[in-house]
């Protein structure tokens, strides 16, 4: 797919609305049994506040719900919350939603809510990726009625409500915190999702039963089963053969066989960016040397190496071969079009000559060898990524060797510091969830720069992240955050590769499926097939 919006056009939006707040409503003919999905995420925790990861907002999400809704043109919608308003610029008040109750029959009151933003700032200690940054601001949070929360931050943060639409809230118990471990060894989850938990077996697979009491109205289907099958090939299998009613992260070059079989395909672009990253911290690098494998200097804290590696990419190869058209190249964090992106940011085509040049202004006439790290079946088409990037960096003497792996390896490896130089992904809520995270300098009491594994810095651009965060939803917004991202990328501190689109296959038992850019794979996206 070429360049342009990636966004099919929208359905109706009271329709995803009921679905991505809960489930659709099921009419009689339209209940269904057991769906059975396929999916590549593999859900580790019980735990929905441990890690922000899709592995477990979309999983988790069928039990637990958020106090905001994020409809898929990335808008805010009520969720546990009906409304939201600001106070002043560090107050904000939120109305929840009445008579919603928990699965074991408790009431939903703002006492929830407290208990939520408390164990996720004051008791949890996640990894990278967790939600703690969301919550890192708010001063205090007090509950004037049942169904009133209200919220003091340390300083102005315009986009409150934004950070709730990442957050599932938990019932309060007795006393005390539930932690991590006690939720994964047996606490029942309880959330007030349309689904019930029913059983887990890590890595494997999650059990649910429907929520006949849903505040949402009565789900489809009466039971869903998510296996997990992390091999692409065999999720493909196993929707063909009918095992599974619907299978999620489809690989492209596997769309036009599953439509001969019978089996259909919906698709839509991620709100989501896969990059090469570089370490510009260290002076040395593991895997980074000269022709002869000598140690050399880090060539990365050079911005004349990483132009040139980015001018040596060709995305169209990544997008129109290995994504086969399901992916739009990328020049920024978000496919255009979307708030706070940049007009004037578009992929370039490769130009090896002039790579070429400023490889020889910046002391690397002849190249350099380096390991370009990376998942494998993490992303669509990862693997096939390395090895496309590491012959497009051949053509100017940079012999890149591609080294792929199972993902929680490649992760472990790249927290500890035994990349240079590694390909990734990420996704987010807004344009600047993602610059907050991936770009700005690493500071953990400001919350930013936790997946900024390669410690890039510039000040610069914190301070236009800091200006435009500090300024109301809305166009003013937006363009602060299109020009701190144009700022940024001509700093190259990244290579933007590309936006794939999530594709998910169906059989015949399903009606619809409706996808939503954030990549969430749910059984309330699952609409059953009429009779």
């Amino acid at each position: 797919m070429k360049l342009g919006s990636p966004f099919r056009p929208r359905l109706l939006s009271a329709l995803l609305i009921s679905i991505f707040l809960g489930s659709a409503p099921a009419t009689p003919a339209q209940e269904r049994g057991e769906l059975r999905i396929a999916t590549s995420y593999k859900l580790m925790t019980l735990d929905p506040q441990y890690a922000n990861l899709n592995e477990n907002t979309s999983l988790l999400s069928h039990i637990y719900e958020r106090l905001v809704y994020q409809d898929d043109n990335l808008e805010l919608k009520p969720g546990l919350a009906t409304s939201w308003r600001p106070l002043s610029d560090t107050q904000w008040a939120f109305k929840l939603r009445d008579k919603v109750r928990f699965h074991d029959g408790s009431a939903f009151d703002a006492d929830d809510v407290l208990y939520t933003i408390e164990r996720i700032r004051d008791f949890l200690k996640p990894p990278s990726g967790g939600f703690r940054s969301y919550v890192s601001g708010i001063k205090s949070v007090s509950a004037p009625d049942p169904l009133t929360v209200l919220i003091e931050t340390d300083g102005a943060v315009p986009n409150l409500p934004l950070f709730f639409s990442s957050i599932f809230v938990m019932n309060r118990p007795s006393e005390g915190f539930e932690t991590t471990e006690d939720l994964n060894a047996g606490h029942p989850p309880n959330g007030t999702g349309p689904y019930r938990f029913e059983s887990w077996s890590s890595g494997e697979s999650l059990g649910l039963a429907r929520n006949d009491d849903y505040w949402g109205g009565k789900p489809a289907w009466s039971k869903v089963t998510f296996r997990v099958i992390e091999n692409p090939a065999a999720r493909v299998a196993a929707l063909s053969t009918g095992e599974v009613d619907v299978a999620d992260a489809i690989p492209a070059r596997d769309v036009a066989s599953l439509k001969e079989r019978g089996a259909r395909v919906a698709s839509v672009g991620a709100a989501r960016v896969n990059f090469v990253q570089f370490d510009v911290a260290r002076d040395t690098l593991p895997g980074v040397t000269d022709k002869s494998g000598e140690a050399i200097a880090n060539p990365f804290k050079n911005p004349l190496v990483r132009r040139a590696l980015t001018l040596a990419t060709d995305r169209g190869i990544l997008v129109d071969k290995i994504l086969a058209g399901y992916g739009t190249a990328a020049a920024q964090v978000f496919p255009n079009g979307l708030p706070g992106t940049s007009a004037k940011l578009l992929p370039e085509a490769p130009n090896y000559e002039e790579a070429k040049a400023l490889l020889s202004k910046a002391g690397f006439p002849d190249g350099f060898n380096l390991v370009l790290a990376g998942p494998a079946g993490r992303y669509p088409g990862d693997a096939e990524s390395l090895q496309a990037v590491a012959q497009s960096w051949a053509r100017i003497g940079v012999n890149a060797q591609p080294a792929a792996a199972p993902f929680s390896v490649f992760n472990t490896k790249r927290a500890a510091g035994d990349y240079g130089v590694w390909y990734g992904g990420t996704s987010g809520e807004a344009v600047d969830i993602i610059l907050h995270t991936l770009l700005a300098s690493p500071d953990p009491e400001r919350g930013t720069g936790a997946l900024n594994f390669g410690k890039y810095r510039n000040e610069a651009f914190d301070a236009m992240l800091a200006r435009a965060e500090s300024i109301a939803v809305g166009p003013e917004r937006n363009a602060a955050l299109a020009q701190a991202t144009e700022l940024v990328m001509a700093d190259q501190p990244i290579i933007p590769l590309y936006h794939f689109h999530h594709i998910v296959g169906y059989g015949s038992r399903i009606g619809s499926y409706v996808l939503h850019p954030r990549g969430w794979t749910t059984a309330m996206q699952t609409l059953p097939a009429m009779e």
